[in-house]
């Protein structure tokens, strides 16, 4: 698929996603979405990317919605016409919200490197990422509130998850813009950086996951983690645990990360993402797009 407001290149087991408006602060569209998508079935499809990496060209990461549309941009109902459709409150999906679920179920980890301002949809679409770095001074903000609307892109799930449910509500009841110091201090931001270390800092936590583990064990633990944040009893994570420690330690992989451990060497992790998920894979069967 050729892309026209993103960017994904492949090298050495690290696939980079770059937002791609740089005229527009890379503002967030629907056509960006569905490419953002297909890039997420890119990756898990193919065994060679480890890690992907997301991060803006130019001096944004996402400035928001792009607001062309004036105020009709959140008029959904507007949205239906134009597709000759009768809008159905109860089936509509919002954009963001889409990607977000895409990148929630992604097979491969997924880092933020965030080098600009990150406002609305730029935001909310990191929460569902596993690891946020940031530039150092930057503007970001969940300006819902101060647009009519509401947060989106899974925001309600994520946020009061990652920062607390005071820090949630604060942010999303004000509307505010904050710097991404206030974010690491919150703990949203892993960590900062200058500009021009940004992307060697997340390529080089990309290396650390894609030289040394194991690629199922990977795609496993980030399910797990991500599965068990509503577990209603530690049990179902023992349960969980124990299916994949039984399935995960008779595999190529755990033979080999012994042995290359014993060894002193460099592992060669055998089994592969595409063909080796456990046969209880997955865990939890995602509800339909359409509840």
């Amino acid at each position: 698929m050729a892309y026209e407001t993103i960017q994904l290149a492949v090298v050495d087991g690290i696939a980079t996603l770059t937002l791609n408006r740089p005229d527009r602060m890379n503002a967030f569209t629907p056509l960006m979405g569905s490419e953002m998508i297909d890039a997420f079935d890119q990756t898990d499809a193919n065994d060679e990317v480890r890690v992907v990496i997301v991060t803006g060209a130019g001096r944004a990461f996402c400035a928001g919605a792009d607001l062309g549309s004036g105020g009709s941009t959140f008029d959904y109902q507007k949205r239906a016409a134009a597709r000759g459709e009768v809008l159905d409150p109860a089936s509509e999906r919002d954009g963001g919200g889409t990607v977000g679920i895409r990148i929630y179920e992604s097979l491969k980890p997924v880092i933020a490197a965030m080098n600009g301002p990150a406002v609305g949809v730029g935001a909310t679409m990191q929460l569902p990422m596993d690891i946020r770095l940031a530039v150092e001074g930057a503007k970001m903000g969940f300006v819902f509130a101060r647009r009519g609307i509401i947060p989106e892109t899974l925001s309600s799930y994520f946020l009061p998850r990652l920062v607390g449910m005071q820090t949630a509500l604060e942010w999303t009841m004000t509307g505010r813009v904050f710097t991404t110091e206030e974010g690491k201090a919150r703990g949203l931001i892993r960590s900062l950086h200058k500009p021009e270390d940004l992307l060697p800092a997340a390529h080089a936590l990309a290396r650390e996951i894609a030289d040394n583990t194991a690629p199922v064990s990977v795609t496993l633990a980030r399910r797990m983690m991500l599965d068990m944040l509503d577990a209603k009893h530690p049990m179902e994570a023992h349960r969980l645990e124990s299916r994949w420690m039984v399935a995960r330690g008779q595999s190529g992989d755990a033979k080999e990360g012994v042995a290359s451990f014993l060894e002193k060497r460099t592992p060669n992790y055998p089994d592969k993402v595409s063909r080796d998920l456990p046969d209880t894979w997955p865990w939890r069967k995602t509800p339909p797009f359409k509840e």
